[in-house]
């Protein structure tokens, strides 16, 4: 796993998922919050993976450039961003328009029947 990760888990958890995951959620609801594209979301995962790898390598003495930990922990982030991404959108449509939509999942909302 660690292979993988380019770190331990430990890290991976405490650092990657925790403390860089949460600013990918935090940018996904800042970006959905001004009603901004989802694609501005996956580039500022990229940007905080980007990061990630080097507070790995800065901090926990792992590996700057590996390509495998890059990506996990690109695609994690990305995930966690566009999922706050769109619960914010959803949140955001059903309160500001409550007389044309309804929420129908905590990621999904349809529009009323007249």
């Amino acid at each position: 796993m660690e292979d993988l990760l380019g770190s331990s888990t430990g890290v991976f958890i405490g650092l990657t998922l925790v403390i860089v995951g949460g600013a990918a959620m935090l940018a996904g609801r800042a970006i959905a919050g001004n009603w901004k594209p989802a694609w501005q979301v996956v580039a500022a995962a990229f940007g905080l993976a980007l990061a990630d790898r080097f507070l790995v390598y800065a901090l926990f003495e792992g590996p700057l450039l590996h390509l495998p930990g890059f990506l996990v922990a690109f695609a994690v982030l990305a995930g966690l961003g566009l999922l706050a991404w769109r619960i914010t959108l959803v949140t955001r449509m059903v309160r500001q328009y409550p007389w044309r939509y309804r929420r129908t999942s905590l990621v999904a909302y349809e529009e009323k029947k007249a």
